[in-house]
């Protein structure tokens, strides 16, 4: 009989996207993987399960006849924020969990690999399980990305400052100066169109008015970060929004994330350890709060989600997540999908801003144009940076 190329592509997809994730841990301590400085960062077995846990509960349990579950205290262990799903360990406990053993978790995911390449081969697959499946890989790839920004904090704020991974740093960048591009007050159309992958929060394409603005084309530099600092910037409060001031005030902020003022000089902890700052690299681990604050005291501002999509072809994107002058609201002719799948977006779209782009911790294929990523106003251990506009 001959193999489908289409189921055969998408085990070899799973496979791979599957595989990534554990490459990604394969430097780790297993003291590691258990750790949890603060409640949005979460231990990488925690990661590990909870991905495992998706394909579980969503494809295998309900489509699988006589699949029979690795343990039936992990969906309590692993489900993430699914009210529909059931109780949880909360999301400030899960650093608690020195049970299951990394060891345990990595047998679950073997368990159910099997299980699912079994199940992606048998003739149950339908287009409905087809596209559940690519939410769950991209859900995969999303938690890849934070593996990555939970493993740089836990061991970023490590007293000795260990490295992740040590490689040959990268040539130093020369940037030139900045240019703003210039666009036109119009009509425009945003949102996912044509065919592949998009999560639900993309759609609907719809139109927009935009005035006439200019927005950077490249990002903003360590260099320029550091006159901002020099020039009192985390003490002026007028170039803050009132809540912002308020979180420089309570955190005695001074700096981005991971930069430490040692023997006269800036040093910043990256994954390959302790190193000085490279100043003509994009600055990276900002707020939105100092976002702002610094766009405020260039004279200039963030660009909207908008702005930044009509203009994403005319520059280049992808080193780090840029914040936008956005609040994350649903767009025109949005609809939550029904039961759990549902919960996967919209219940977050209140009290946070959308970034665009992707970053360097992104994997490969994970990012478009159109892609609407989204956090809290306080949170900086995300790879995120600032593009200028006005």
């Amino acid at each position: 009989m001959t193999p489908n190329p289409i189921i055969t592509d998408l085990v070899r997809k799973y496979i791979d996207i599957r595989k990534h994730s554990e490459e990604i841990c394969a430097s780790l301590e297993i003291e590691d993987y258990v750790v949890q400085p603060i409640v949005d960062v979460s231990p990488p077995k925690w990661h590990l399960g909870h991905t495992t846990w998706f394909f579980e509960t969503f494809i295998l349990i309900p489509n699988f006849p006589d699949y029979k579950v690795f343990d039936a205290q992990y969906n309590f262990v692993f489900n993430s924020y699914y009210e529909t799903i059931g109780a949880r360990v909360i999301r400030t406990d899960r650093g608690n969990l020195s049970r299951p053993s990394v060891s345990d978790i990595y047998k679950y995911r073997q368990y159910v690999d099997e299980q699912m390449e079994n199940f992606l081969q048998s003739e149950l697959v339908n287009k409905k399980i087809e596209s559940l499946l690519e939410l769950g890989l991209n859900h995969e790839q999303q938690h890849q990305e934070l593996l990555i920004t939970d493993i740089k904090y836990i061991l970023g704020h490590n007293p000795l400052f260990p490295a992740y991974k040590k490689e040959p740093k990268s040539p130093k960048i020369h940037l030139e100066e900045s240019e703003m591009i210039k666009f036109s007050e119009g009509v425009y159309e945003i949102g996912f169109n044509g065919n592949g992958f998009c999560f639900d929060n993309e759609l609907d394409r719809h139109k927009v008015y935009l005035n006439d603005f200019e927005i950077a084309d490249r990002l903003v530099s360590n260099r320029e970060y550091v006159e901002f600092m020099k020039a009192g910037g985390y003490n002026d409060f007028k170039h803050w929004h009132a809540e912002g001031w308020d979180w420089v005030k309570q955190n005695n902020a001074k700096s981005p994330l991971y930069w430490h003022f040692m023997d006269g000089k800036w040093m910043n902890y990256t994954l390959n350890g302790l190193e000085e700052v490279e100043l003509n690299e994009a600055v990276c681990h900002i707020n939105f709060f100092e976002a702002s604050a610094f766009a405020s005291w260039k004279g200039m501002r963030l660009p909207t989600e908008a702005e930044w999509e009509v203009a994403s072809e005319h520059f280049e994107w992808g080193s780090r997540w840029e914040w936008t002058n956005s609040a994350y609201l649903p767009y025109p002719g949005f609809k939550k999908e029904a039961g759990a799948v549902g919960e996967y977006n919209g219940k977050f779209m209140v009290n946070q801003m959308v970034l665009r782009g992707a970053s360097e911790a992104t994997p490969a294929g994970h990012s478009r144009s159109t892609y609407r990523n989204f956090f809290p106003t306080n949170l900086r251990w995300q790879f995120t940076g600032i593009r200028l506009a006005k």
